[in-house]
């Protein structure tokens, strides 16, 4: 079971509730370490003194705010710790507000909050069906880590989740950043319309299992490459046909793309009826970009309206030579397909089909 990262408790009034701090996500991205060139020697780091190139031990390291010209205003832990805000234990919950109020850009990091004792788990199950009912979300302060932190807490299912949240001052205005000037002359009525039409085009219910991180995936199956003993060989991929320069005219080729996307992949036909008709499309144009294996999968388990139902090898026939070698790949890995990573495309492809016609059969 997961350690709290941090223990306290919440501050209700007169009300406090002993809890603990959880982290709510676990980043996927892959880390490598730094070796020499030809060795499996790992590079070190060390702290050393900048004048002297003398290493310093940790506990010989104090804290110096820069003014300027080379001096600092030396603070020690002890110093640090003298002023911290009190309560430092406690995230005191200050107002209630309702969640849609608050804009995402001050939302920070998430993290579940448990109560820690048995008793406490009354008054935290009283509090999550309190603004449950109210609707609102709690913020509240708290200090971790050295920095005191402003933070929301909003009802998640049965658990209370915590959002660490930055303060006003350290959100940026826009207009001061960026330099480009936004806005301007408003657009046509025919390309607002076009553009929503592809809006609309585009627009599905939100499921995050749709969405996988591609990249890691490639780094992935280089690493399994390379470990079996391949030579991986690199190649760029053919870019799309960006040479469209009439705004208009790049909002029909969008839409046209997503609604032979939708077509291709089995969309239901009265979705496509809703976007603006479209002339005949060359062999010259740009083909469409796939989406993960999983999401091609999900997108071609629905026939068009108005098509004979097809057995289900020949639909699954018909998906998998759609997909991209990256796709199956993807597919193979999650059904431990063996030898994966030696395939080929269509390899890929065969043996996708032979196992899950083995399972079938099963």
């Amino acid at each position: 079971m997961a350690r709290a990262i941090w223990t306290g408790s919440i501050s209700f009034g007169l009300v406090n509730i002993p809890v603990g701090l959880y982290s709510a996500v676990s980043e996927k991205a892959i880390r490598f370490h730094q070796l020499e060139r030809g060795t499996s020697d790992r590079i070190r780091y060390k702290r050393v003194n900048e004048n002297t190139g003398e290493e310093v031990q940790y506990e010989d390291i104090v804290k110096g705010y820069d003014i300027g010209g080379g001096q600092y205003v030396v603070l020690s832990s002890k110093e640090l710790e003298a002023v911290e805000p009190s309560g430092s234990r406690t995230i005191e919950i200050q107002d209630f507000v309702d969640q849609v109020d608050i804009d995402p850009i001050f939302y920070n990091q998430t993290y579940y909050v448990a109560p820690r004792t048995d008793g406490a788990a009354r008054p935290y199950a009283l509090l999550i069906e309190a603004m449950r009912a109210a609707g609102k979300v709690a913020i509240a302060s708290f200090v971790m880590r050295s920095k005191e932190h402003l933070a929301a807490l909003r009802v998640d299912g049965e658990v209370l989740a915590l959002e660490t949240m930055y303060f006003a001052d350290e959100i940026r205005d826009p207009m001061r950043e960026i330099d480009v000037k936004v806005g301007g002359q408003p657009p046509a009525e025919r390309e607002l319309s076009t553009a929503i039409s592809l809006i609309e085009s585009m627009s599905i219910k939100w499921d995050p299992t749709s969405y996988h991180d591609r990249y890691r995936a490639r780094i992935e199956e280089l690493i399994e490459r390379k470990l079996e003993g391949e030579e991986v060989v690199t190649g760029t991929r053919p870019s799309r046909d960006t040479n469209v320069v009439d705004l208009m005219e790049a909002l029909r080729r969008s839409v046209d793309e997503v609604r032979d996307r939708g077509t291709a992949r089995g969309a239901p036909a009265e979705k496509a009826e809703r976007r603006p008709a479209r002339a005949a499309k060359t062999a010259t144009d740009g083909a469409p970009e796939r989406g993960t294996g999983a999401q091609a999968e999900k997108a071609t388990s629905r026939p068009a309206k108005g098509s004979r139902k097809k057995a289900p090898a020949e639909a699954q026939g018909e998906q998998l030579a759609m997909m991209t070698r990256e796709e199956l790949y993807q597919l193979a890995q999650d059904i431990n397909v063996p030898g994966r990573s030696k395939m080929n495309r269509d390899q890929l492809a065969e043996a996708v089909a032979s196992a899950r016609a083995a399972r079938r059969a099963s």
